[in-house]
């Protein structure tokens, strides 16, 4: 596995590299694809970087953003990781509404929704059932107890191997979350982890020995680069 390991100073720190990271990754998949694909993580360590993207002179028009994971609540719900990035980045660039593919949450059931959102996914990658596309780059953060996106600890979406798109449980509340066969598609995916609560759930996810269904972050081996950007809070006992 291609994983690179960088342990910065702070949260600010984390988010200047992962922003050159991404710019570079970006032009480079315009180049080459004449488009950026990117899914956004929620919580709070994204949205500074979410806020320097903003600042950043892309060609708008070749950029699609997808969302990792979404809570199951309106876009102008403060817990939505949707109206967080529209409000940090997205409602302050010319991109077109089209680009701009949110994790629908209006359903009754949220399995509803979940194949919706897995269907337009094939529909603007043009896959068929049981392929998985290829994003450029997908953001990721860590809990605590190792979960990423909205794929926690002994949970079925943990199990799901043919989907783009499950639900996800948190606490009984339902999430809208990718499959980890999804992210592992991906070229390139960056965990940002800040905080020294999470310095024991990393040593699990780093171990030999650990399980996935204990710490899901441990499934996330994609098929590209793997990035795990740490403050030095959450690294200083990882020996990297």
């Amino acid at each position: 596995m291609n994983r690179q390991v960088e342990v910065l100073a702070d949260v600010n720190a984390i988010v200047a590299r992962s922003l050159a990271l991404i710019l570079e990754r970006a032009h480079q998949a315009i180049a080459e694809r004449g488009q950026f694909t990117i899914a956004l993580a929620g919580g709070s360590t994204p949205k500074p970087l979410y806020e320097a993207i903003a600042q950043q002179p892309l060609p708008w028009e070749q950029v699609h953003v997808f969302w990792g994971d979404e809570r199951y609540v309106p876009p102008t719900h403060s817990d939505s990781n949707e109206g967080m990035a529209r409000r940090a980045w997205l409602d302050h660039v010319p991109m077109p509404a089209t680009n701009i593919h949110p994790m629908p949450t209006q359903a009754a059931d949220p399995a509803i929704a979940a194949q919706q959102y897995d269907q337009e996914l094939r529909d603007v990658f043009q896959v068929q059932p049981g392929e998985f596309p290829a994003l450029d780059v997908v953001l990721l953060g860590m809990g605590d107890d190792g979960h990423t996106a909205s794929l926690f600890p002994h949970t079925d979406a943990l199990a799901v191997r043919d989907r783009l798109i499950t639900v996800g449980n948190k606490d009984g509340q339902p999430r809208l979350t990718f499959t980890a066969p999804f992210i592992n598609h991906a070229r390139s995916v960056f965990f940002l982890v800040a905080g020294a609560n999470k310095q024991t759930a990393l040593a699990h996810v780093f171990s030999e020995t650990a399980n996935d269904e204990d710490y899901p972050a441990r499934m996330i081996r994609p098929q590209g680069e793997l990035w795990w950007l740490l403050d030095e809070a959450a690294g200083v006992k990882q020996g990297v």
